[in-house]
Formats: C-alpha cells, sequence, structure tokens
C-alpha cells in the first residue's frame, strides 16, 4: 500500500486519540467507587440480614412480653377479688382459709411473673441495642455507598466529557487521511490489542519492541518513502522519521 509519508506520520496522531480513548474505556470500567460500591452493598445486604434477625428477636420478645403482662394482670384481678371476699369476713371459716391460701399463691405466681418479666425486659433492652446498632451500621454504609456512588457519576461524567473532546478531535483527523489506510490501520488496532501504528526508532518497533533483523531493516531502507510497511513480527504499521535509524 503507498500513502503520503505526512500522512504515514499522521497515523501516529491519530493513535495517540485512539490510545486515549481506549485508556478512557479502561478507566470507566476499573474505576475504584465501581469496587467499592459493590463492597458496600454485599455489606449493607449482610446488615439486612442481621437487622430481620435482630428484629424478629425483639418481637418474639415483645410478645413475651405482653403475654406476661396479661398472666400479671388476670393474677391481679383474682387476688383483688379474692382479698375482697376475705375482707368482709363472711362465710364459712374453711372457705376463708382457702382464699388465704390461695392469696399466697397468687402473690407466689405474681412474684414469679413479675421477674420472668423483668428478665424478658432486661434481654429486649440488649436486642434493642443490638438492633439499633445494626440500624446505625446500615445507615453508615448507606450514606457511605451513596458518597461513593457520587464519586462515580462524577467520575464518569469527566470521563464522558474527556471522549467526547478525544473523539471530536479523531473524526476529522481519520476524515483527511486516506480511506485505504485508515481501514487497515482500523484492522490491525482492532486485531492488535488496540495498536495499529506505531513509530519505528532507533531500528526498533514500536509496537512489539523488537530490533529489526539486518535483512529486515535493509527491506525498509530500501522501501520507497510512500511505501507503508509493516513488522514482520507484530504485522504493525511502522511509521518512518528521521529517528527510525535506518
Amino acid at each position: 500500500m503507498k500513502a503520503d509519508p505526512e500522512a504515514q506520520r499522521r497515523l501516529l496522531d491519530l493513535q495517540a486519540i485512539d490510545t486515549a480513548l481506549a485508556q478512557l474505556a479502561h478507566k470507566r470500567r476499573s474505576l475504584p467507587e465501581l469496587a467499592e460500591i459493590e463492597t458496600l452493598a454485599r455489606q449493607i445486604s449482610a446488615l439486612e440480614d442481621e437487622r430481620v434477625r435482630a428484629q424478629v428477636a425483639v418481637d418474639d420478645l415483645d410478645r413475651d412480653i405482653a403475654r406476661i403482662e396479661r398472666d400479671v394482670e388476670q393474677v391481679r384481678t383474682r387476688k383483688d377479688k379474692d382479698q375482697a371476699r376475705l375482707d368482709t369476713g363472711r362465710g364459712p371459716a374453711r372457705e376463708l382459709e382457702a382464699l388465704q391460701h390461695e392469696l399466697v399463691s397468687l402473690s407466689r405466681r405474681q412474684t414469679e411473673l413479675e421477674d420472668s418479666e423483668l428478665e424478658l425486659m432486661e434481654q429486649r433492652e440488649t436486642a434493642q441495642a443490638t438492633l439499633d446498632e445494626l440500624l446505625a451500621r446500615q445507615a453508615t454504609g448507606r450514606e457511605a455507598r451513596e458518597a461513593a456512588e457520587a464519586r462515580r457519576d462524577q467520575a464518569l461524567a469527566d470521563i464522558a466529557k474527556e471522549e467526547e473532546f478525544r473523539t471530536s478531535a479523531r473524526q476529522p483527523l481519520a476524515g483527511d487521511l486516506p480511506a485505504d489506510l485508515v481501514t487497515l490501520y482500523d484492522k490491525i488496532r482492532e486485531s492488535s490489542g488496540g495498536l495499529g501504528a506505531a513509530l519505528l526508532r532507533g531500528g526498533r518497533c514500536g509496537g512489539c519492541r523488537l530490533e529489526l533483523s539486518g535483512s529486515e531493516r535493509a527491506r525498509i531502507k530500501a522501501a520507497p518513502p510512500d511505501e507503508v510497511v509493516r513488522c514482520d513480527d507484530c504485522r504493525r504499521i511502522m511509521v518512518r522519521t528521521p529517528e527510525s535509524g535506518l
């Protein structure tokens, strides 16, 4: 393929733009905020599982406390009723004695229930503290995720702006170059990791970084200036300049 030496040199400008665009694409994919957001999301999800279990524990204790409070209230009602009957002093002595025994039993039962209720209330206080801690950790995690998402969005906006600038510079440059040269360059670039053209400097290919053999150096030295030469090893376009060392 033939192409004006200046057009070949300008391929390096096109390559510089394409390299910058590839770097921007890589930067978008590897933003540290992406990994941070993913980590925070996993942490928040795990905390939510713990929160659900902690909430269930609190709810269970609330139900148990409410049940005991109902039992205590029933015992108190029964005690008040028995005490009122006993206070009248009316009725057979055996019945009044039975009421006294029942009041003792009811008082003992009330004490047992109130002790159980106190124990459950202490357990609930601990369970609520655990739940409150998990809620606070969740809130902190969500705030951290929101901050990371804001940084991610800003970084993506900056990348998009830079890509727009680079793309707007690429279009007229590629449009001014011979179409067949750009087509060849793009084909090589797509199959060679994003690098389609490189500077030949000091007898070394700028694409694969290998030094040219003697025969290859002689071949390229003998080629006309408008001949598009390619590396025998990596097949990339080698752009010749006074730095090429031929």
